[in-house]
Formats: structure tokens, sequence, C-alpha cells
């Protein structure tokens, strides 16, 4: 298998997609002459032509109002927001229109989102947000957040044949940083099903996105202290593997929720709810949560640095942890 950074996985898996399926086509501001603003859609209007590949007006609402009407209409659009914190401004169309559509008239809506999200690169508070909680718990809506090359690539091709409306995120941070081997072949991968990023048998870390990373250089160090750390990696949000939680977590008695996302509100308190729920009396210490403050994402590095949890953050929560 070829080693691709994680953005080259994406878009080798948007072709496929596009070669395979007549019915896909990309719209977004700047996904056709430009290439994408991170280049995932360069030549691709060569390729497929400006009706395959539009370029649309500055209006989000217009591009996912577009994209329903497309999808009820029997194709499968594939809408780029250029940046997730964007998506806001069609929130009334997506979860009012696209995402209750299904319900009301049993149409399906084959729509996907692409949405780069995340900081890491001092973007500032209107270009680092990492939504994913606040259409978490929207009905109708499937949320993705692939953090492997091989892991955007199948994620894509599954959210493109799904029938409802799915939110990919796509971590700007993990664009050209991450590198893996991914099968040149199409295939897909399934929602709700966790991956297990690192084996472990002590405390059992619940994360997604880039924060897989952060985690697993955590892990390293608590290795060198003789605590083995599991890492699973959620993949997908909705659905969500709670099967794979639970196992893990009765199995290792101590668990640490960790998203970029702000605190309150974040997804991890969904996690970690369940957990207390359903393997409460398998745990030795309190569930713990680590996420960013309840505030903007600052622009300047050090701060932002300080409100994304870095790896002496998930490190030290680990200690506390073992140490309960």
């Amino acid at each position: 298998m070829a080693e691709k950074t994680y953005i080259q996985a994406i878009s080798d898996g948007l072709r496929q997609e596009m070669q395979r399926d007549q019915r896909v086509f990309v719209l977004g501001e700047d996904v056709g002459v430009y290439g994408g603003a991170f280049k995932v859609t360069q030549g691709f209007q060569e390729e497929f032509g400006a009706h395959r590949v539009i370029d649309m007006p500055l209006s989000e609402t217009a591009i996912v109002a577009g994209s329903t009407g497309a999808a009820l209409m029997g194709m499968r659009p594939v809408a780029e927001m250029q940046f997730s914190d964007f998506v806001s401004c069609a929130w009334d169309h997506l979860v009012t229109v696209a995402a209750k559509q299904h319900y009301r008239t049993g149409t399906p809506i084959p729509v996907v989102l692409r949405l780069p999200s995340g900081g890491g690169f001092s973007g500032g508070p209107f270009h680092s947000q990492n939504p994913e909680s606040s259409f978490a718990h929207i009905p109708g809506l499937k949320v993705v957040c692939p953090a492997t090359p091989e892991d955007a690539k199948g994620l894509l091709a599954t959210a493109i044949e799904d029938p409802n409306p799915v939110l990919y995120f796509e971590h700007k941070h993990l664009y050209r940083r991450i590198k893996g081997e991914v099968p040149d072949e199409r295939f897909t991968t399934p929602f709700g099903k966790a991956r297990v990023h690192r084996e472990g048998d002590d405390i059992t870390v619940v994360t997604w996105g880039a924060m897989v990373y952060t985690a697993d250089e955590a892990a390293a160090r608590l290795a060198e202290e003789d605590v083995s750390v599991e890492i699973l990696d959620l993949r997908t949000l909705i659905p969500w593997d709670r099967d794979a939680v639970l196992e893990s977590v009765e199995r290792c008695s101590k668990v640490l929720v960790l998203h970029e996302d702000t605190k309150t509100g974040g997804f991890g308190g969904e996690v970690a709810a369940t957990i207390a729920e359903h393997a409460f009396e398998h745990l030795d210490a309190p569930v713990r949560r680590l996420a960013a403050p309840d505030a903007p994402v600052p622009f300047a590095p050090s701060l932002e640095k300080a409100y994304i949890p870095q790896v002496d953050d998930v490190a030290a929560a680990l200690r506390e942890l073992a140490a309960y």
C-alpha cells in the first residue's frame, strides 16, 4: 500500500467516488478553479468539468440548500464549507430542513458536508473551532471525525454512500502532518465502529481527531513509568461505539475522555455520562474529562497552545488517574 498524507487520502477518496458514480459532484467556495482552500480538489475541475466541480457564491446557506435540493433529485453532493466554523451560517437549513426531511417524507438526503476543523495553526476564533458537538444531538445528522489517512478515505466513501446528511470533520492540523498506508483501491469504513489506536490495560483514553496523536504521545511517556494506556479512537460520534468504550473501561477500570472542543456541552460529556450509567461498578476512579476551556480559540500561538490540550496536560491527567 502507498503511504499517503491525510489530505491526499481525502482527495484520492473523493476522486474515486466521483469516478465510479456520476451522481457525485462537488460544490463550495473556490473548490474549482482554485482547487480548494487547502487544495483537496486541485485538478478536479479539469478532470470532471465545471458542471461537477462547482464554484459557489460566498453563501454557506446557498451551498447547503443547493446540496439538499440536488439530493432530493437523486444526486450525491459533497459540499465544502472551507472552514467548519462557517457551517453556522447554514444552521437553519441544515438542522431544520436537511436533517428532518427523511422523518417528514421518507426522502433520503445523501449530502456530505466536508468541514475542515480544529486549531494548531494560529487561525484564531473564526477558523479553528471543533463544532461537532453542536450537531451531535440533532436527529437526522451523522457526525464523522477521522484521525488517520486510511480512515479519512474509508469513512468518506461510506459518508457519500449514506442516505443521510453526514458532517465530515477533517482536522486541518492533520492534513500534511500525518502519513499512513492507504489502500489504492476503493474501500469503505463502517460508521459506529471505534478503532483501538493503542492497546493498554490500566487506563482507557476515549478520543477522536487530532487528539488521538496527542494522547499517543502522552501514553508513550506513561509507558516509561509502567502505566499501560489504551487509546480508543471513536472515528464517528453519530453513531458512536458505546460497546467498545464500555468494554475497554470495564477492562481498564479508569478512563480519560479527551477532546479539542470546549468542555461544557462537548461530546465527551455524553461519553462520560454513558460510562457512569453503564459501567459505574467497574470504575476504580471517577471519569476524568480533559478538553478546551469554555472560550473562543485564541489567535496568539502561545495562548492557542495553552487553550488546546497538550501532551503535558494529557500526561498529567493520566498520572492523576494512575495514582488514584
